[in-house]
């Protein structure tokens, strides 16, 4: 229990990122085992939002090179999708706490550079609904 909610960050930090992993489950677990559900809540979305972060980060490293010679996704597509996403589409990190596909929307929208901040305030708020949802649930039980 000493390391229950360090090992919640890391483990939300891990699922939130492009690896695959199952906060959740460690989530149930710790809770269940009598660590208190604010606590994990907090440092769950924290990790899960920092995972989420990192995977927006590596899509700001990506290059224009790539997506033409391996996606042959046209250089006008792209410009266009990204002026779209500067405007309003980095209120799609909303969507980031989905399983599998939240890591896809974090990539894409580094890569497509949608407004930081934005992007953090938008994944924070889908990943605490998401922690608050499991959280009630398994306070139920």
């Amino acid at each position: 229990m000493q390391y229950g909610y360090a090992g919640m960050f890391v483990a939300a930090f891990i699922a939130g990122s492009v690896f695959p992993f199952s906060s959740e489950a460690v989530m149930a677990g710790l809770q269940l085992a009598g660590l208190g559900p604010i606590p994990l809540l907090i440092w769950g979305t924290v990790g899960n939002v920092a995972g989420s972060m990192f995977n927006y980060w590596i899509g700001r490293m990506g290059r224009m090179e790539w997506i033409e010679k391996y996606l042959h996704v046209k250089k006008e597509k792209v410009e266009k999708t990204q002026r779209w996403m500067e405007k309003k589409g980095a209120w799609m990190g909303i969507l980031c706490f989905l399983p599998i596909l939240g890591s896809v929307i974090a990539v894409t929208m580094g890569f497509m550079r949608a407004n930081p901040l934005v992007s953090f305030i938008a994944i924070s708020i889908g990943k605490l609904i998401r922690y608050a949802v499991l959280v009630y649930a398994i306070a139920l039980i």
